[in-house]
């Protein structure tokens, strides 16, 4: 799997190195503090362990959603005029424009070696899109290459399964497992450290990358029940619970 890097950014923002490919996932580089979301607002305790300068141009951004600022800050908005392709939901496209190529679910993106396929999220239980908005994972996959899960904001194991089904055993799944909540929903609107676990089983993954687990408030589980859930499952040697700027190369 030498084709493949992954490097922990912050938050759920990632740089992801494959098959020649230079990807970053939902950007988000604003300094700490509190972001406005409707009436209520997200409360952010750390910044990203490397900033987009430091990161450069990629040659794509893979967007689950735009419409939380914990996904899509300030800073990343602009970082998405740098990119020359942004994928993400027919949602987003209707906000921010021509400069998201919509990528429906099971449709292809390719760029040289690489394939992308749009895959099925949903933030939070069985009902909720129409308080919290559409979002999308993907997974990347070519001749040659690894296949990687990204999750996206996404709490639905059933949603996995079908993933799974098209596209498993995986190599890599990027989960994103804070455990979020809101007063809005009753239920996690990403996975949980246990439904990280049974996700990463699900999906016969080899390797397991968090992101999305830490530096918000609103998020009830972090990096230590991660390492305890994983344990519990008897997959701790899948686990690469990466520190902010910290690369790992599979």
């Amino acid at each position: 799997m030498s084709d493949l890097a992954i490097q922990y950014v912050g938050g759920p923002t990632a740089v992801i190195e494959i098959g020649g490919v230079r990807l970053v996932t939902d950007p988000t580089f604003d300094a700490p503090g509190d972001y406005p979301i409707g009436q209520r607002k997200l409360v952010k305790s750390a910044g990203p362990g490397i900033g987009a300068e430091e990161i450069g141009v990629p040659d794509l951004v893979l967007l689950s959603h735009d419409q939380h600022p914990d996904n899509l800050d300030r800073s990343g908005r602009d970082y998405l005029d740098r990119a020359p392709v942004v994928l993400s939901t027919a949602a987003a496209h209707g906000r921010l424009g021509d400069r998201v190529t919509v990528l429906p679910n099971w449709e292809t993106y390719r760029t040289g070696r690489l394939s992308i396929t749009g895959v099925p999220a949903l933030h939070g239980p069985d009902g909720s899109e129409p308080v919290v908005g559409e979002v999308t994972g993907f997974v990347l996959h070519g001749d040659g290459l690894p296949t990687v899960y990204v999750s996206g904001d996404n709490a639905s194991l059933d949603h996995v399964r079908t993933i799974a089904d098209r596209f498993g055993p995986v190599d890599v799944a990027v989960l994103f497992a804070g455990g979020a909540r809101t007063a809005l929903l009753d239920g996690d609107l990403t996975l949980s450290s246990a439904a990280a676990a049974e996700a990463a089983a699900i999906l016969g993954a080899r390797h397991v990358v968090p992101l999305h687990f830490e530096h918000w408030a609103h998020f009830t589980q972090g990096p230590d029940t991660l390492v305890e859930a994983f344990a519990a499952a008897g997959l701790s040697d899948k686990l690469h619970l990466l520190k902010p700027a910290e690369r790992v190369t599979l």
